[in-house]
């Protein structure tokens, strides 16, 4: 059952306008291995558990997208497109991976803006190849100022951090203020595996790592608990966010805590 990881939490991210994750895997039949012993792949089949969890955006910047080379990073966004879920943080150029994606609620645009680097630049998308949107400062700041202006809200990722560390460090900070200073709304972070703090920063909100969702690293409690990060908008501005935990079975289900 595609859909067995998300079966007791579906209703809760079904009931949201849009839902956003990172999608730390490629999804492809096809590839080699070319990253490290925690190599990971998905089949194809499994986004039906994310479509049927109501997935609408996912993030692909992240150290885990290329483990079975280009074939399956390409496919990835083959298949996430026939799905109805847009990839962010990558794309088939430069242009479209620093377009950013947008999505229309009744009359309110909200952006998303994607990066990691935590993956060798000679990845990053160019002119005229596909690749990732590798985090270089300068440019994270100059496509956030372009879609600023085409959107109500705008929700940026970052796939960065130290694992295992329950406090975000100084490069983390940095970063993520400089992007809320250049117009973001909201800084999504994750790669510790673990929650950090969450953040009030000059009217944005910051989640430095939301932690595990679906995931099987049961060896700590740590490590099998996560946060939902539950954002209200309110005549086109972000009113307020929620912090809501989440745990993860031995089964590797995803639960609402309070439950």
């Amino acid at each position: 059952d595609w859909r067995w990881p998300f079966l007791r939490i579906a209703d809760f991210l079904k009931a949201a306008d849009l839902t956003f994750a990172n999608l730390e895997n490629p999804v492809s039949n096809r590839g080699s291995r070319v990253g490290s012993i925690y190599s990971f792949r998905a089949n194809p089949r499994t986004l039906a558990g994310l479509t049927y969890a109501g997935g609408d955006v996912g993030s692909v910047a992240n150290n885990h997208i290329w483990d079975y080379g280009r074939q399956a990073f390409l496919d990835t966004l083959t298949h996430l497109q026939e799905n109805q879920i847009d990839a962010v943080g990558a794309g088939l150029d430069y242009t479209q991976t620093h377009a950013g994606v947008i999505k229309t609620v009744g009359d309110t645009k909200i952006g998303y803006l994607a990066y990691t680097n935590l993956l060798p630049q000679n990845l990053a998308a160019q002119v005229d190849s596909a690749g990732v949107s590798y985090l270089v400062v300068d440019t994270m700041i100059q496509d956030i100022q372009a879609m600023r202006p085409l959107v109500d809200i705008l929700v940026t990722s970052f796939h960065m951090g130290d694992e295992y560390h329950t406090t975000h460090n100084v490069e983390q900070e940095k970063v993520f203020h400089q992007a809320i200073d250049s117009g973001a709304d909201l800084v999504i972070g994750h790669h510790p595996h673990v929650v950090e703090e969450v953040e009030k920063y000059r009217g944005g909100y910051i989640a430095y790592s939301l932690g595990n969702f679906i995931f099987d690293q049961n060896f700590s409690k740590e490590t099998m608990s996560g946060l939902a990060f539950k954002a209200y908008i309110k005549n086109k501005k972000l009113d307020h966010v929620e912090e809501i935990p989440i745990s993860i079975s031995s089964q590797s289900q995803a639960f609402l805590e309070k439950n």
